[in-house]
């Protein structure tokens, strides 16, 4: 059976299928879940940059081009973290937006962005893996962020290590939750 992939290798309810025939592929092993109602083929490996086109199916139209997939979603595109029960958009201050739709799934965040806090993964805007540590840091629980920035650091292709992490949150200016963060990862190190 040849099923023809989006770009991304992303498939979802509304384009070819229905989410009731993308269940049944699923069954007869054709298709495997990624996130949401997003599958993919079994023949197609699961890259950050499926994860990222999978997350990126689930945000509200009015957004997609300008939302940023940060936090907890951001860890869970780079591997480092399990799927996100809801998917944190991040949108720069100066770009104001009105709210969500009901029961979509997301959370939206006005934050700083910087040119270099953000890349292009399975044509979604991801936080970089160092922006996302200290998103995680900062915003997560202890109990959330130590096996997230544990992976994010131990992830040779992220060049993201505890001390560069540690040095990214002391240059931030302006976040709660920084002292915490500092202590947190400083912690780490110790270790």
């Amino acid at each position: 059976m040849s099923i023809s992939l989006e770009p991304a290798g992303i498939l979802a309810p509304g384009g070819q299928f229905t989410l009731a025939e993308l269940c049944a592929m699923r069954q007869d092993g054709v298709l495997a879940h990624v996130y949401g109602q997003a599958f993919r083929s079994i023949a197609e490996p699961e890259t950050p940059a499926l994860r990222a086109a999978a997350l990126a199916v689930q945000v509200p139209a009015g957004l997609a081009e300008r939302a940023v997939l940060g936090r907890s979603a951001a860890a869970w595109i780079y591997g480092c973290a399990p799927p996100p029960p809801v998917i944190c958009l991040l949108i720069p201050r100066e770009h104001r937006t009105s709210t969500l739709p009901p029961h979509s799934g997301c959370v939206l965040h006005e934050v700083r962005l910087d040119k270099y806090d953000v890349d292009r993964l399975g044509g979604a805007q991801v936080t970089c893996a160092l922006r996302t540590a200290v998103d995680v840091a900062t915003n997560e629980t202890v109990d959330v962020a130590v096996p997230v920035l544990l992976a994010l650091a131990g992830t040779a292709g992220l060049n993201c290590p505890l001390g560069r992490i540690s040095a990214a949150i002391s240059l931030v200016r302006h976040v709660p939750g920084k002292r915490r963060a500092q202590a947190l990862v400083r912690s780490l190190l110790e270790r």
